[in-house]
């Protein structure tokens, strides 16, 4: 298991949390009382507050519609955002290369935990 893929997978999965659900990813689950882009600075709207799995489960008709409507004033943003992601962590990966490669030999595989950086 990487932790840099898994730092990147979560980055995507705020982005698009924030932009559909009006949450983060955590918050969607009902763990967190903070809304979408907490903290981050994002420029996504939303229309209302932040819907969780059990909002949408007790009333799945104007979820649906909240999440739609939430979407199309998103859709850009999220876009842009994804695009950001993916570019800054393609740079990273190259430019870290080495350290990633030393930390990951000399640290990681001794503890011998299947986690790498």
């Amino acid at each position: 298991m990487s932790l840099i893929n898994l730092a990147e997978s979560y980055a995507y999965a705020t982005v698009i949390t924030g932009g559909v659900f009006g949450n983060s990813p955590v918050g969607l689950l009902g763990f967190d009382g903070a809304g979408a882009g907490a903290g981050t600075g994002t420029a996504m709207t939303t229309t209302g507050a932040g819907l969780t799995l059990q909002s949408i489960i007790g009333d799945p008709g104007s979820s649906f519609d909240s999440m739609q409507s939430s979407f199309m004033a998103n859709y850009q943003a999220m876009a842009v955002q994804a695009i950001g992601i993916g570019i800054t962590f393609k740079f990273a990966k190259k430019l870290l290369r080495k350290p990633i490669s030393n930390v990951n030999r000399n640290l990681m595989k001794p503890l011998g935990i299947g986690v790498r950086l």
